[in-house]
């Protein structure tokens, strides 16, 4: 485990593995832990860091700059205290809020990005909507995170998730506040050319498949895919099919720089 202090916050990150970087970015439900499945599968090529978001899991932060708009910067900051010039980024629902901005403003240290059920924060109508709802209060607090499907076949698994999610005991604020802001618009996006990967699960209720594939319209040269079987977690859900679109997506990249 190890620390970086940046803009009101202190960040806990992980590294393992060795190879080309790959830095796993979660969402509002999750932490570090999250990622037990891919951890040790993406170890085996690529060097992973995984992080827990300013206010998550070990991190921590002052509630004046508990905000989303610092999520590509303490992303950078990783790679600067690692001495990391380049990375590829997966980024899952809160996590594209930085992903998609990082690669926006530092294209030239991003060498591809997967955005997993997620808008990245993308100032498009469908998106608008549903992120809307999410803040509003019209979703309860800590549904949808998983599809019902799996939620019924999978008791164990499905607790397993909330006493991860559970560990987010320390936010300086209401973290509804974190993903209301829409970090990117059109005009952003010109120019746009790092390689780009969009999942979405057919039982994602938070954001449903025609937020995702609106969203890769406007992405310049992103790639679309729909990982059945899964809710908003596909990387949780269903890992193997999850690893292995990711895997390959990054070798088609040719990511081994």
């Amino acid at each position: 485990m190890a620390t970086v202090d940046t803009q009101g916050a202190s960040l806990n990150y992980e590294s393992h593995g060795e190879g080309p970087v790959v830095v796993f970015a979660h969402g509002r439900g999750g932490n570090t832990l999250s990622w037990w499945q891919q951890v040790p599968v993406f170890a085996e090529l690529y060097r992973v860091i995984v992080f827990d978001h300013r206010g998550f899991g070990r991190s921590r932060c002052d509630a004046e700059h508990f905000s989303c708009d610092y999520f590509h910067r303490d992303i950078l900051a990783i790679l600067d205290a690692e001495g990391i010039d380049k990375a590829s980024l997966v980024c899952q629902s809160m996590g594209g809020w930085g992903g998609l901005k990082a690669a926006i403003a530092y294209p030239e240290r991003i060498a591809a990005l997967v955005l997993c059920n997620t808008p990245g924060g993308l100032d498009v109508p469908l998106a608008n909507a549903a992120i809307e709802r999410l803040t509003s209060g019209a979703v309860k607090p800590g549904t949808g995170q998983l599809g019902d499907s799996f939620v019924a076949d999978n008791p164990a698994a499905a607790h397993l998730c909330r006493q991860i999610s559970a560990l987010n005991s320390n936010f300086p604020k209401p973290v509804l506040r974190l993903t209301r802001a829409r970090t990117v618009s059109r005009e952003d996006l010109k120019g746009y050319a790092v390689p780009t990967l969009m999942l979405t699960s057919p039982e994602d209720r938070l954001f449903p498949p025609q937020v995702i594939e609106e969203v890769s319209q406007a992405i310049p040269g992103a790639h679309l895919m729909q990982l059945p079987g899964a809710g908003h977690s596909a990387y949780f859900e269903t890992p193997g099919a999850f690893n292995s679109a990711v895997l390959e997506f990054l070798d088609e990249m040719k990511v081994r720089f």
